[in-house]
């Protein structure tokens, strides 16, 4: 099972009254926004929002392991797992401060666009190293 330690950028994200649905606990859709927030923390590390590469999401899943309540306090781990010439495999695991265990796992394949063409572009080197660097800080090796 993986833990938080592996993953080299953490989000600390509470819980609202409002996140829940009729039948108490957290709704499915926002894990997706608490993924998509983790998610553009890691692309900021990766000073690439500004730039000329912009990512959008080609497939994601989420895996439900326990129910979330209010209130809670998740973190949420994300990583880089795979680097492909045009794409980038992202994962994700969601901690639970109140159940002290992991609560759910995503992941998500991001692919690479020119924001200028519309096509898809190919990840800059330099961008590359600094991904593999970050991911190195935990030891994660790309």
């Amino acid at each position: 099972m993986q833990s938080l330690a592996q993953y080299p950028v953490i989000l600390d994200q509470r819980v609202a009254w409002g996140d829940m649905d009729a039948f108490g606990h957290v709704n499915n859709v926002m894990y997706y926004r608490y993924i998509e927030s983790a998610r553009l923390l890691y692309l900021e590390r990766l000073n690439i929002l500004m730039g000329a590469l912009v990512t959008v999401v080609a497939t994601n899943q989420c895996r439900y392991l326990k129910p979330v309540v209010y209130p809670d306090q998740l973190k949420i781990g994300t990583r880089i797992d795979e680097i492909g010439r045009t794409s980038f495999k992202m994962s994700y695991i969601l901690w639970s401060e109140q159940q002290q265990s992991i609560v759910a796992t995503s992941e998500a394949v991001l692919v690479c666009i020119n924001k200028h063409t519309g096509q898809k572009m190919e990840i800059p080197e330099d961008i590359q190293k600094i991904i593999r660097e970050l991911e190195n800080t935990v030891g994660h090796i790309i």
